[in-house]
């Protein structure tokens, strides 16, 4: 009786890839009786039976380590890929004024029209700017957007509260930066806290406070 053929095909990458598809179609003890056959015309095709004339029995081993390891292979490239991804996603960015707009404050903040707690103000935005340029903080565009409308409003009549939106900001995004600016509250509060006149000593004193 002849040999039972499975598949009979001249395409290579068919031929190839077919003791793979046997390894997964066929049960266990099936696989040590995959043979592997040539007829006289050079015609390859695979036999649960011995061949007729030339051929070889395949590995039962080799095959099912393919369809082992293919699902191994892939799996084990899954976790690289879920880490790739989600490292880009959690990655922070740090936007920063470019170079234009860096030399635009640096000539407003030397404007005669700003007192002097706008002057202060701007050279501080300078200051986070150059320190943003060199890695300090995590800001995104709308961060400098609220900086740049704070700049905008320092020769109007809310420039203290614009102040504050924007020091809020940067210490959000600058933990260091957010230390320096409580410290410098801190520090504008106490100056104006009311104090208490000093007692009279002799009684005559101009400004003491008398018992």
């Amino acid at each position: 009786m002849p040999p039972t053929h499975l598949f009979s095909t001249p395409s290579r990458w068919r031929l190839r890839s077919l003791p793979l598809w046997l390894a997964m179609a066929l049960p266990w003890p099936a696989l040590a009786e995959v043979w592997q056959c040539r007829d006289a015309q050079g015609q390859i095709s695979f036999s649960d039976r011995p061949c007729p004339s030339q051929g070889q029995a395949l590995d039962a081993r080799r095959l099912q380590g393919n369809v082992v390891e293919a699902p191994r292979r892939a799996a084990a490239s899954q976790p690289a890929s879920a880490a790739t991804e989600s490292q880009a996603r959690s990655e922070p960015v740090n936007d920063c004024p470019g170079d234009q707009e860096l030399r635009d404050m640096e000539v407003r903040a030397n404007s005669r029209s700003l007192g002097d707690a706008e002057r202060a103000f701007m050279q501080d935005e300078i200051r986070r700017v150059r320190q943003c340029r060199k890695g300090q903080g995590r800001y995104s565009a709308e961060d400098w957007r609220i900086s740049r409308e704070a700049r905008a409003a320092q020769s109007s009549s809310n420039a203290a509260d614009a102040r504050r939106r924007a020091e809020d900001m940067h210490s959000a995004a600058d933990p260091a930066e957010g230390e320096r600016i409580a410290k410098q509250r801190r520090a504008e509060q106490e100056l104006a806290r009311p104090r208490r006149p000093a007692p009279c000593l002799n009684g005559w004193e101009p400004g003491c406070a008398r018992p």
